[in-house]
């Protein structure tokens, strides 16, 4: 069974199959984060909910991922 964040769900960026392990709904953390601010707080107070309340909840095996989207342009393959 998958587990959803209540309210965020314009913030899914997809699903995270893995051999042997449950699927996951993984959210884009900027996303995420845009949006807790849109609802009224500021840079500090988002990130500080986020990493306690979002990223720092394990709901067991099913438990959302996040993703912080890169270029592949910017990391040194060597």
């Amino acid at each position: 069974m998958k587990l959803f964040m209540d309210g965020f769900d314009e913030c899914i960026a997809g699903i995270v199959h893995r051999y042997g392990q449950p699927t996951l709904v993984c959210y884009d953390k900027e996303k995420v984060l845009e949006q807790l601010m849109d609802d009224g707080m500021t840079d500090e107070e988002a990130v500080e909910y986020f990493e306690f309340n979002q990223i720092g909840a394990w709901m067991g095996d099913n438990t959302p991922c996040f993703i912080s989207p890169f270029d592949k342009e910017e990391i040194d393959w060597e």
